[in-house]
């Protein structure tokens, strides 16, 4: 299977294609993975991520699916590359991982059939949709903050095409300890049914990534941890996690909470009672 990186070479942002331990690029300029500085993989219009999707995590969360995938959006300033620094920003506290594989777009999908859904598809590559539980009260509805905030959505190392997602598994690890461990065909709903179903109503450009959703125990990390995120036949995606330079500011907007919306979301437990709680005082 062909894997694509982008790297930073000589000042430049370079397409590259993977040979053994090496990225060629198009010129024969040849440098060692180890010593590429990446970029994410693609660069999208947009950034779409399905909800709840795989079935370990709705038993998590002890609730039942809606009938049909729900969406958030994340953008594309969040974007981030292999070996990037996640910036849980001064005064957060509740930064969960979760590891995901990205489906990219390779040509215009509009009004399409989930048949044919595979025919638009350039590839796939790792994600990990990171999210600032701290936000979730104040951004319940949009998840823009939660989930869209700057470096939130490493993507990488690299893009690979013609790539089962069948039956394969995908793993996160916190400084190398197995914290999620699920499989693509927990999905309930595919990657072709996926691209149809956006497709209907917002159009789809090459490059568009779509975010497929996470197994079960998404949970918080701390600057110094090392999150990788592994998918079977796609590589390992590999992040830090380090404090923003700055507190958020308190003289605009909302703050960080504490609530039991937020601890029930970020440590996976309590489930029944998110939301119905009075915040701690």
């Amino acid at each position: 299977m062909p894997e694509y990186r982008r790297i930073l070479l000589d000042g430049a942002a370079v397409e590259t294609v993977r040979d053994g331990d090496e990225l060629v690029a198009g010129d024969g300029r040849r440098v060692k993975i180890d010593d590429a500085q990446h970029l994410p993989p693609v660069i999208p219009s947009k950034v779409i991520a399905v909800h709840l999707n795989h079935r370990s995590r709705v038993d998590e969360f002890q609730i039942g699916l809606p009938g049909t995938p729900t969406y958030f959006h994340k953008p594309t300033s969040s974007l981030n590359s292999h070996k990037g620094a996640i910036v849980r920003p001064e005064g957060c506290k509740w930064l969960n991982y979760e590891g995901e594989v990205a489906i990219v777009i390779g040509k215009t999908a509009r009004n399409i059939a989930p048949a044919d859904a595979g025919e638009y598809i350039a590839g796939y590559t790792v994600a990990n949709d990171y999210g600032l539980h701290d936000f979730r009260d104040t951004d319940a509805g949009s998840m823009l903050r939660v989930k869209g905030s700057d470096t939130l959505c490493p993507l990488g190392p690299g893009l690979v095409t013609d790539w089962d997602f069948h039956s394969k598994r995908l793993r996160t690890y916190v400084n190398g300890e197995v914290v999620q461990d699920g499989s693509t065909d927990e999905m309930t709903w595919d990657m072709h049914y996926l691209i149809a179903d956006i497709a209907r109503t917002i159009t789809l450009c090459p490059g568009d990534v779509l975010l497929s959703g996470t197994p079960a125990n998404s949970r918080p990390v701390q600057p110094g941890d090392v999150v990788e995120v592994e998918v079977e036949g796609l590589g390992r995606l590999t992040n830090h996690i380090v404090t923003g330079p700055t507190a958020i500011r308190t003289d605009v907007g909302a703050q960080p909470t504490e609530s039991e919306e937020v601890l029930s979301t970020a440590l996976g437990g309590d489930w029944e009672f998110r939301g119905i709680r009075p915040p701690k005082r």
